[in-house]
């Protein structure tokens, strides 16, 4: 007798050991369908492994994201079979599932063609048509070793001769392709569908070691139908279309060269952004009672060592020597937040206090690892610190929740998942600390009201954290905001304040951050918006250009006017056709064009025409420039 223990705590009975086929099938005809694999006792097993002992099971369907791993998983099992079949010379080496897809990487000596890719995906579709079974069988070591030997598929012998001495080995039988693995898989390729395709080639170490051979790596995305696979490709048809780094060129933002890596060199246009989102955050801050505060890019070594981060964050802080002495640009800015702190006695009576800071940190990331905005060796951070007492932090907590949702909603994002991350395994600060600010910031997070997801071990290496991830407008997640709570620096930068008691405590200290990184956060603004930014962030908010040259004094009239009321205005005077301009504007995503012809200059009256729009508005001078100060209104003021 063999007892099921369900997840709602039903209990099934058979009288002989049972599938995980057969469970969901008792439970109903859509759930064995849908099903893909079975969590046994927490471990993920498949489908049709028997299970001879009472269990607690789980059933993994193919749309959640577990399920989609798993097919996607299959997908790559699916397409080095398919490989083979057409290309028998070439070695299969190691496929796992990645996000959103799946690739393997192949040893052969003719290179793969993007036509190559396209016989690969169709043989992969024969085979999911012919429903092959996939079998799972435990070998022996070295019988396994011997068998890829002989198939010449030496990776796969070099990958089994890693596995101890005596240890059994697992291997997946679909039809009369056999492939090491610890699966667990599908029963049958037929249940991977068709929701799967083949998307580039690109190259990979074996090994990840640029000393060993070069191979081939065929990357592909699989999901649960073809309905999601095309809104997967359309998502990345959008991306492509929304790239910062096309649309900051087309803007006249930014750019990037190789004489400062991972460094922005900002255009008039990409700075007057870039201020216009600091002087709204500085706004903000100042209403929520934040004091500003700058602090050295350049810092000894000494403070880092105390502060742990010379420990935990070495290999990503830029070091210089300068009289024996060796100095590190800060990667972050809370060690000298601390230093201020400790400047002069503190009083309970002075906290909580806000500390903020527009801080330039450096962080050596690999080159292979920037992308444009996102990800960029000096930024800078619109970060703060809040020195607050045990009893503050729930307070401070939602405090700092409600503002961070505030500004996300000014920036058009409502779409706001929060995520709580606990210790990491490379960590500072004892267990039982880290009880404390675990229990702390769980108590604080559930006064805030918010629903909560975990991010297992991604806390702080100080402290567990709140992280908030926006969503885009084609449904991608941007992690931007945090609010860590911290125990440890405090005490390792030794700072105090003065209690009721008389004596002398530790604060607290709440780090916390909105945009996070300012030069990523543009990034995602431009990519949201697909380079259309709000009339209040735009760079040009409105451009004034002439049908005939006849106008030019009365467009240098307007301009000024809108210059007078606070609007970013541009003129156009050149001797092109105002279709042209148009164009040449729209394509720079400016939001707001006043087209000035004759007709315009007698009456006294502009011709509004708006990014995207087909009309044109006719409108008083005096009118527009009211409706469009208006329109240009930065949130809050």
């Amino acid at each position: 007798m063999v007892a099921i223990t369900l997840p709602d705590g039903t209990v099934q009975t058979h009288d002989a050991p049972v599938t995980g086929f057969k469970i969901a099938g008792a439970i109903g005809k859509g759930l064995a369908k849908a099903a893909v694999a079975i969590r046994v006792n927490g471990d993920l097993w498949d489908l049709t492994r028997a299970i001879e002992a009472d269990a607690e099971i789980a059933i993994v369907t193919r749309e959640t994201e577990e399920g989609r791993a798993l097919l996607r998983h299959d997908a790559a099992h699916v397409m080095a079979e398919a490989v083979k079949a057409l290309y028998p010379e070439t070695q299969v080496t190691i496929g796992p599932a990645i996000e959103h897809g799946f690739y393997y990487d192949f040893s052969r000596k003719t290179p793969f063609t993007p036509e190559d890719l396209e016989k690969i995906e169709r043989e992969m579709h024969a085979i999911v048509a012919r429903d092959e079974a996939i079998a799972r069988e435990v070998w022996e070591r070295e019988k396994a070793i011997q068998f890829f030997k002989d198939q010449g598929e030496h990776y796969k012998a070099e990958i089994i001769e890693a596995i101890p001495v005596k240890e059994d080995v697992t291997l997946y039988r679909q039809g009369d392709f056999i492939d090491l693995c610890r699966g667990p898989h599908l029963p049958s390729t037929g249940k991977l569908g068709k929701g799967f395709k083949l998307m580039k080639l690109a190259g990979a170490y074996w090994r990840g070691d640029s000393r060993n051979e070069m191979l081939q790596r065929i990357y592909g995305t699989a999901w649960e139908n073809e309905k999601e696979l095309k809104a997967h490709l359309f998502r990345l048809e959008e991306a492509a279309k929304r790239d910062h780094r096309r649309l900051g060129r087309e803007m006249d933002l930014f750019h990037i060269q190789e004489e400062a890596v991972g460094s922005i060199f900002w255009h008039p246009k990409g700075w007057t952004l870039y201020r216009m989102l600091e002087a709204y955050i500085r706004r903000r801050l100042d209403q929520a009672d934040y004091v500003e505060v700058r602090t050295p890019e350049l810092v000894d070594r000494m403070l880092w060592e105390r502060s742990g981060h010379w420990e935990k964050f070495r290999e990503h802080m830029f070091t210089a020597e300068s009289e024996e002495r060796t100095l590190a640009l800060k990667p972050m800015n809370c060690p000298g937040h601390v230093q201020i702190f400790r400047q002069g006695l503190k009083s309970y009576r002075d906290l909580p206090l806000r500390m903020a800071e527009f801080g330039c940190c450096h962080r050596n990331e690999p080159s292979g690892a920037l992308h444009g905005l996102m990800r960029v060796r000096a930024f800078t951070q619109d970060d703060a610190h809040i020195f607050c007492t045990q009893a503050q932090i729930t307070e401070e907590t939602k405090a700092f929740c409600t503002l961070l949702l505030s500004v996300y909603k000014d920036f058009g994002f409502e779409d706001v998942v929060v995520k709580f991350a606990d210790r990491p395994d490379v960590r500072a600060g004892e267990d039982a600390v880290w009880d404390e600010a675990e229990q702390a910031l769980r108590t604080a997070t559930e006064a805030t009201g918010l629903e909560i997801s975990m991010n297992p071990g991604e806390g702080a290496f100080y402290g567990p954290k709140l992280e908030f991830v926006l969503r885009d407008a084609i449904g991608r997640e941007w992690q931007c905001g945090t609010l860590q709570v911290d125990f440890v620096l405090p005490e390792r930068l030794d700072a105090n304040y003065v209690g009721e008691d008389g004596g002398k405590h530790r604060p607290v200290m709440l780090h916390r951050a909105i945009l996070g990184s300012i030069e990523r956060f543009i990034g995602v603004l431009i990519e949201h918006y697909a380079g259309r930014l709000p009339i209040w962030l735009a760079p040009t908010q409105v451009v004034v250009a002439t049908i005939t040259n006849e106008s030019d004094a009365y467009a240098r009239e307007v301009c000024e006017t809108l210059r007078k009321a606070g609007l970013r205005a541009e003129l156009d005077l050149r001797n092109e056709k105002i279709n042209y301009k148009v164009r040449e504007h729209s394509l720079a995503k400016t939001p707001l064009l006043l087209a000035i012809g004759s007709r315009e200059a007698e009456n006294h009256t502009v011709s509004l025409r708006r990014l995207g729009g087909k009309d044109q508005e006719s409108l008083a001078l005096e009118e527009a420039v009211a409706r469009l100060s208006a329109e240009a209104a930065a949130p809050g003021l």
